[in-house]
């Protein structure tokens, strides 16, 4: 069965076939690739407990979609488009939350203290 995405990533040339995963992007620095990542859990019946596995994949990401570190996307197989690129991104599920770092808080709000007491003594 084909999902909206899947159509449309047919539609610009990626026929999607086989696996289909869920991942978090780790890094998107390159031109239209990044790197996912995927948790697996498997019950091990001798310890009688579970395993987690992480899994990074290269991801082509089609050029009308954008990603950035963060987002959790869904990918799908496809053939393979590189040495080591054979999913393509689907869709992106959630977007990353942007979390500014404490420095970079301070320092603006410093900057903002500076600039009221300085209309202040004007």
């Amino acid at each position: 069965m084909k999902t909206d995405a899947m159509q449309q990533a047919s539609d610009h040339g990626f026929s999607v076939r086989g696996n289909v995963a869920v991942g978090t992007v780790v890094s998107a620095k390159r031109e239209r690739t990044c790197t996912i990542e995927r948790e697996l859990v498997k019950y091990v019946k001798k310890y009688e407990r579970y395993r987690k596995r992480k899994v990074r994949m290269q991801v082509h990401v089609p050029a009308y979609l954008s990603v950035r570190e963060g987002d959790v996307v869904r990918v799908g197989e496809t053939r393979r488009i590189s040495k080591t690129k054979s999913f393509v991104v689907l869709e992106v599920l959630a977007h990353a939350k942007t979390v500014a770092k404490t420095d970079e808080v301070q320092t603006a709000r410093r900057m903002e203290k500076t600039k009221s007491q300085a209309e202040e003594s004007e």
